[in-house]
């Protein structure tokens, strides 16, 4: 009998070619296919989010009060031409469409113009103050997130415990603390003094300036650091905390625990290796937002220690306020959080194969 009389279908001769074809895509090519197709609808996203930003930092900061030039000279004895003079050199004695396309054009090209008040490249200011901003809340981001996560795994693990009760209570207090406040607190007890505390601690700034050099130089920034990391580190870990306890929670009643556990696995190795993992998704999400933070600091942390870095030279321009510098650190601010969020999308697919198809 012939397959055509049976009505079924020849089968392939094992040791011939695969079949041609779009049924020749394996599972695992469908899942490429669908995570390019992902990927590019996230980073032509991201794309827009940066033009749109672009489009804001133009607009948002016009519509603050007070000019420019008349702030710069303040206190001198400046004529009317010599306004007029200063108008022009920076350009906003222009019409507001022509001063957008202009600034649309150069932007797009990484130029964000020259201060008005420190007559230096935008781009150069940014890149010259980074390093200390990523030293400070990059270190202030990883122990942050380290002890955020350890804590609120355990938080959650022995739910109604003494320990969760103590850590979820001290997190909602200081996710509640306005960081400022926070700073001035610890700059009032551990640097100036108070009572029996000595002070320890500086008030400010990011070094001595005694021209140390090597491991001297290394622990006098060191010890610069200690009051705003710590102010940075009691915000920070309670909202990792808080988020990763939450997430750990929602998945402690799943059967895949309890047939984890029926299999005579510790709990120590349901925690690690079960919950823990399927718990991440959304602290990963706040891990990423606060990746894309690092870049742009703590303006009211930097502000309050005097830290020399983007968060303090944002506050000192928004006082005059210095537009180009103003426009450029807006976009740094906004990119570094974008990218964050797009990286943290283009990973969720290899954390959890569902997301992306």
């Amino acid at each position: 009998m012939t397959d055509a009389s049976t009505g079924t279908t020849a089968l392939a001769d094992p040791d011939g070619p695969a079949p041609a074809g779009p049924s020749a895509r394996g599972p695992r090519g469908r899942d490429a296919v669908a995570y390019l197709r992902y990927g590019a609808g996230k980073l032509l996203g991201a794309a827009v989010s940066l033009f749109a930003v672009l489009v804001t930092s133009f607009f948002l900061f016009r519509i603050i009060p007070g000019d420019p030039v008349r702030t710069i000279t303040h206190g001198r004895a400046v004529s009317e031409e010599q306004l007029q003079a200063l108008r022009r050199q920076f350009g906003i004695d222009k019409p507001l469409w022509e001063q957008f396309t202009q600034y649309c054009g150069q932007a797009l090209q990484g130029d964000f113009g020259n201060s008005y008040q420190l007559h230096d490249p935008v781009g150069e200011l940014i890149w010259n103050r980074l390093p200390a901003t990523l030293l400070l809340t990059g270190t202030a981001f990883v122990l942050y997130s380290l002890i955020g996560v350890w804590l609120g795994t355990r938080s959650a693990w022995r739910n109604g415990g003494l320990g969760d009760r103590f850590n979820t209570g001290l997190s909602l207090t200081l996710y509640s603390v306005p960081s400022f406040w926070l700073g001035l607190m610890l700059i009032n007890v551990f640097a100036v003094g108070v009572g029996f505390v000595p002070g320890m601690f500086p008030t400010g700034l990011m070094e001595t300036g005694d021209g140390s050099t090597g491991l001297a130089h290394a622990l006098d920034v060191a010890h610069h650091m200690v009051l705003p990391v710590v102010t940075l580190v009691a915000v920070g870990y309670a909202q990792t905390l808080l988020v990763m306890r939450s997430s750990l929670l929602d998945e402690m009643g799943s059967d895949y625990l309890t047939t984890a556990r029926a299999k005579g696995l510790r709990d120590t190795l349901v925690r690690r290796r079960h919950a823990v993992p399927n718990a991440l998704l959304p602290t990963v999400t706040l891990l990423f937002v606060n990746l894309g933070h690092v870049v742009a600091g703590q303006i009211l942390v930097e502000t309050v220690f005097s830290w020399p870095g983007l968060g303090g030279l944002f506050y000192e321009a928004l006082s005059i306020p210095d537009l180009p510098l103003l426009q450029g650190l807006f976009f740094v601010f906004a990119a570094g959080v974008i990218l964050m969020n797009t990286l943290a999308d283009l990973i969720y697919p290899l954390l959890d194969p569902r997301v992306g198809r």
